[in-house]
């Protein structure tokens, strides 16, 4: 069994957005009749064999459900669909349609709790999760239903087969009794990922801001692309209960604009439609300082999480991660420069060098590891803000000035001597 499909047991499906009306894992759902987990499912072979196709042919194949003991035990279907890809099926993404053959009239229906894809059956009489909602296997006894699958038009280009397994949301199905198929899908796509990661730029200081800028980076691998829009959202936190203000922007459009948060979470802009891995690594550049208001009176580490999703139908989570940077409130002093402490000279403070906008680094220092979790050190830079930029202009001027204000003062002497 798949990692997602592991994922996807321990939760409870949903119908449209919730397929059960209760919250129970499936590790911890009521347990069958006296405590039974003893059915086990079989999946006929589907007919017609071979691959689907997107917006083809359906297949169908029979599903029976044994009961071996002998007491009566309630099957409450679960059908999970655990693709292979990076992109989140939608509803209409997969035919499913479920008939009785040996077995009181039914119903089915589609869900997608936690953003998986999710199938249940129920008697027609009842509803998904209600009182009715299942189904009571006579002891030594079975039923039999009739399964069809299928590929909507829309099912994703970066997706390809996937596995179709028999299990309940009600734990009545035995340990390894719940049985399953692999469909394939054509045309075969060499299968990627969605890559996120923030890298640190580094820091600088603005008149009294203390900004950290961080690129934010996306790659797709593999075959394909996504069919809709991706959408990313931000979070910010720190230790302690103060008030923070931070103020996030975002390069795009050619300018930093300001983000404008809504339910604490700061929406970025969208990936257009069409993303994949022909479209290389797409790097966001992003900036946060503390506002006006901040209750924050020292250094603080922050924490910056973020969380991709697509724009559109399914919106669970495709990558989630963090990182964290320090920030300095704006009314802090921090000290820019030091003094020198050559004797021959007056000591002199260099201005501090305006941050320019923080430039992406693309594939220059791309560490990936495939999920968004990924901190680098800050081996990006700034713009023209290195010790061989503006720095040694200042530092040249300021020794001109001490020479030309050493000529004044012996001129002025000499004046003085004159006129005596």
């Amino acid at each position: 069994m798949s990692v997602r499909t592991a994922a996807a047991i321990a939760v409870v499906a949903g119908v449209v957005t919730t397929l059960l009306p209760f919250s129970a894992t499936a590790a911890s759902a009521a347990p069958a009749t006296d405590d039974h987990a003893v059915l086990r499912t079989e999946m006929g072979a589907p007919v017609p064999s071979g691959p689907l196709t997107r917006g083809g042919a359906t297949e169908s194949f029979d599903l029976t459900v044994k009961n071996p003991t002998g007491k009566a035990v309630t099957y409450s279907p679960w059908m999970l669909l655990d693709p292979t890809g990076p992109s989140r099926l939608q509803k209409d993404d997969v035919v499913f349609k479920v008939e009785a053959v040996d077995a009181p009239a039914t119903k089915s229906s589609i869900g997608q709790q936690d953003g998986e894809w999710q199938g249940t059956f129920f008697p027609a009489s009842g509803e998904p999760g209600g009182d009715k909602g299942g189904f009571d296997i006579p002891a030594n006894g079975k039923m039999t239903w009739k399964v069809t699958i299928g590929l909507g038009a829309n099912y994703p280009t970066n997706d390809g087969d996937f596995s179709l397994s028999a299990s309940s949301y009600n734990n009545s199905v035995a340990p390894g009794g719940a049985d399953s198929h692999t469909f394939k899908v054509d045309p075969q796509v060499k299968t990627g990922e969605l890559k996120t990661w923030f890298k640190q730029v580094g820091s600088g200081k603005d008149g009294q801001e203390q900004r950290a800028y961080l690129d934010l980076n996306y790659q797709a691998t593999g075959d394909g692309t996504f069919g809709t829009a991706l959408a990313t959202s931000l979070s910010l936190s720190h230790p302690g209960e103060q008030e923070a203000d931070f103020r996030v922007q975002a390069l795009f459009d050619g300018r930093w604009q300001d983000l404008k948060a809504e339910d604490s979470r700061y929406e970025l802009p969208q990936i257009p439609k069409g993303f994949g891995a022909a479209d290389g690594v797409r790097t966001l550049p992003l900036r946060v300082s503390l506002g006006n208001h901040t209750k924050l009176t020292k250094k603080t580490t922050i924490t910056m999480e973020a969380e991709v999703r697509h724009a559109v139908g399914n919106s669970s989570a495709l990558k989630t991660g963090s990182v964290q940077f320090p920030l300095v409130p704006f009314a802090e002093t921090v000290p820019t420069d030091t003094p020198s402490t050559t004797p021959s000279t007056a000591p002199s403070t260099v201005p501090p060098v305006q941050p320019a906008v923080a430039t992406s680094t693309g594939n220059t220092h791309v560490t990936t590891t495939g999920t968004a979790t990924t901190t680098t050190a800050a081996t990006g830079s700034l713009a023209n803000t290195g010790a061989g930029s503006s720095t040694g202009l200042y530092a040249g001027l300021a020794a001109a000035l001490v020479v030309l204000g050493a000529a004044a003062a012996w001129l002025g002497r000499r004046r003085r001597g004159l006129s005596a």
